[in-house]
C-alpha cells in the first residue's frame, strides 16, 4: 500500500470518528440529511473520504444512505432500541457470567476501581457515561472472547445514539450506580448466576429508561 493510500485510510476513519461523535451529541439529529459539501468545506477535505467515512457509519447502522438523495443520520426506532437492548443484555450478561467465575484478586479490583469512578462521577453525566462504557468493555475484555467484543461494539454504537440521554432522567445515574454495584457484588463473589442475573437486569432498567 502506498504512503498516500495509507493518509487516505487514515484520513477518512479520522472523519468517520468526528461524525459519529456528532451523532452521539445529537449535533447532527436523528433523520437530519447530512450535507456532504458542507461538511467536507467545514473540514477543509475533497468529498472522497467524507464518503468513504459515510460508508462506514452507514456499515455500522448510524447512517443510512437513501437513493439519490445522500446520507441522512438513522433514525433508532423504539423496536430497533429493544432488539439491540435485548442482544446486549444477552451478550454481556453471559459476559458477566464468564468473569465471575475466572476473575483474578487483581481484575476484581479493576472493575471495582472502575465502579468507584462512577460514584465519584454521578454529578457529571457525560463523564459518567465515558466511565461507564470503561466498566463495560473492561469486563468483556476478561471474559475474553474477541467474537462477542466484536458484536457488542457494533451494538453499542447504535446504543449510544439514545444511550446519553436516557442518564438525564431523574434517578436514572443513581439506579445505574446501584446495579454496577450489584454485578460487581457477584463478580467479587464468584457468584455466576447472579452476575448474569444482575447484568440482565441492568439492561431491562436501562431500556426502560430509554423509552
Amino acid at each position: 500500500m502506498t504512503e498516500l493510500a495509507l493518509k487516505q485510510r487514515a484520513l477518512y476513519l479520522d472523519v468517520a470518528e468526528l461524525l459519529r461523535q456528532r451523532i452521539y451529541n445529537r449535533e447532527l439529529a436523528p433523520g437530519s440529511w447530512i450535507d456532504e459539501l458542507r461538511i467536507a468545506e467545514d473540514l477543509g477535505i475533497s468529498r472522497t473520504p467524507l464518503r468513504e467515512a459515510l460508508k462506514v457509519l452507514a456499515s455500522e447502522g448510524l447512517v443510512t444512505m437513501k437513493v439519490r438523495r445522500g446520507a441522512y443520520v438513522t433514525e433508532v426506532s423504539q423496536t430497533d432500541l429493544a432488539q439491540v437492548y435485548h442482544l446486549l443484555a444477552l451478550l454481556e450478561a453471559d459476559a458477566a457470567s464468564v468473569v465471575a467465575t475466572k476473575a483474578t484478586a487483581s481484575e476484581k479490583a479493576e472493575l471495582a476501581a472502575l465502579h468507584q469512578r462512577l460514584t465519584e462521577n454521578q454529578d457529571e453525566p457525560r463523564e459518567f457515561f465515558a466511565v461507564n462504557e470503561a466498566f463495560h468493555m473492561r469486563l468483556l475484555e476478561l471474559a475474553d472472547n474477541r467474537w462477542r467484543i466484536q458484536v457488542v461494539n457494533d451494538l453499542r454504537k447504535v446504543m449510544k445514539v439514545n444511550r446519553q440521554s436516557s442518564l438525564f432522567k431523574s434517578g436514572r445515574i443513581q439506579a445505574s450506580i446501584d446495579e454496577h454495584a450489584a454485578i460487581l457484588a457477584a463478580i467479587q463473589n464468584n457468584q455466576a448466576a447472579e452476575a448474569q442475573a444482575a447484568m440482565q437486569k441492568h439492561f431491562e432498567n436501562g431500556l426502560a429508561a430509554a423509552n
